[in-house]
């Protein structure tokens, strides 16, 4: 019978540090990207879901966390998420309130994209027994909102008889 050789213990490896890439595959970073809306002629709705924002309490230092709903009709640009992704990640460290970190995130969209329509609607966990939801918006000068489509509600159907 052939002797295996004696396995090591995860324990008595030898760990290295993997050395930091000198260019990192991404970064956090407050510059917004942006590329050509394909449909300019048409008034659409695109919905970032960001569910795990945090920032810092600028008093205490602790962290806050929140879930982003950004609900926008661009108009010539829209904003590429993955510029979106490093935008939201570069707070992770800085101390803010609510109020001015969501309207600060409004006005750097607005800035990169002009857009016809955006809401923030900002849903902060719970700190001190508070829930504090913060919603701000913008409409671009001039822009009017098509009217509403009313469909009939119909049953639910099951597929059962």
């Amino acid at each position: 019978m052939a002797k295996s050789a004696p396995s090591k213990s995860p324990r008595s490896a030898v760990r290295q540090q993997r050395e930091m890439p000198s260019s990192p595959p991404s970064a956090p970073s407050k510059e917004l990207h942006v590329f050509p809306n394909p449909s300019p002629g048409r008034d659409y709705v695109i919905q970032f879901q960001v569910p795990e924002f945090t920032c810092h309490c600028p008093l205490t230092g602790q962290p806050d966390f929140a879930h982003f709903t950004i609900d926008m009709i661009c108009d010539e640009l829209c904003i590429e998420l993955k510029s979106l992704k490093m935008y939201f990640w570069s707070y992770r460290n800085e101390g803010a309130f609510h109020e001015k970190v969501t309207n600060t995130i409004l006005d750097d969209i607005v800035k990169a994209t002009d857009p016809r329509f955006v809401r923030i609607t900002a849903k902060w966990y719970v700190r001190g027994g508070i829930y504090t939801n913060v919603v701000a918006e913008h409409r671009k000068k001039g822009w009017k909102p098509q009217p509403a489509v009313e469909l009939p509600r119909l049953g639910q159907e099951s597929g059962m008889l």
